[in-house]
């Protein structure tokens, strides 16, 4: 298989239709190279417009999507960016390769070790991995100046805004199936956010995500 032809049509004909015109990002989508890193059984589905499963449950999001999350938050090669979902460490290459240090945190202990390996073999270095719970929020290295939510949850905890600097920028994915809205928020000040629906999308649940209260009349 041609993998750079793959990956030029990928850009060509999913990440460009899409609106992602940013050639910061566009450049790190040919830079870091994505079916190096899904499963050796997957890998010539690795520029294919699907979730691509990576065990334990959790898949790798659709390729438009990683590409829309990076053109969204304006990353910078001088920005402290917190990762919710290292997953098998794609997303946290790509934020790594156009920022400059990720600190991405994984529930799943097997995924960690994946991205881990992952990472290592392309000599990612300016990351931190941790396995933990950082569903609700991950103050431990903040402020940063980029967060992103690998998973969807039906409330934005509002820790994740405390822990934005000046400036920073928080993708997430918020709601409920059917819909749920592709959010981005930017503090503005000390006590003051923006939020900004972009678009409709679904992906699954971050574990132990923030649940809705249910009203019992």
């Amino acid at each position: 298989m041609d993998f750079e032809k793959a990956r030029f049509n990928m850009v060509e004909q999913q990440i460009r239709p899409w609106d992602v015109l940013d050639q910061h990002v566009l450049d790190l989508l040919f830079e870091v190279k994505r079916e190096e890193y899904v499963p050796a059984e997957y890998r010539e589905l690795a520029f294919a417009d699907i979730e691509i499963p990576i065990g334990h449950g959790v898949s790798m999001l659709f390729p438009k999507l990683e590409a829309k999350i990076l053109q969204a938050v304006g990353l910078r090669k001088s920005d402290r960016v917190l990762e919710v979902g290292s997953g098998n460490g794609y997303m946290t290459a790509l934020l790594a390769m156009g920022g400059q240090h990720v600190y991405s945190v994984e529930i799943v202990p097997e995924l960690s070790a994946m991205a881990e390996k992952n990472l290592k073999a392309h000599h990612v270095g300016n990351v931190t991995l941790e396995v933990g719970d950082a569903s609700q929020g991950w103050g431990k290295h903040g402020p940063y100046d980029v967060i992103i939510l690998a998973g969807s949850t039906p409330v934005l905890p509002e820790e994740f805004q405390k822990e934005l600097h000046l400036g920073g920028r928080l993708f997430a994915v918020v709601g409920e199936g059917p819909a749920m809205r592709a959010t981005l928020v930017t503090r503005i000040g000390k006590d003051a956010w923006h939020t900004e629906d972009l678009f409709e999308t679904r992906i699954p649940a971050l574990q132990n995500a923030m649940k809705m209260k249910k009203f019992v009349f």
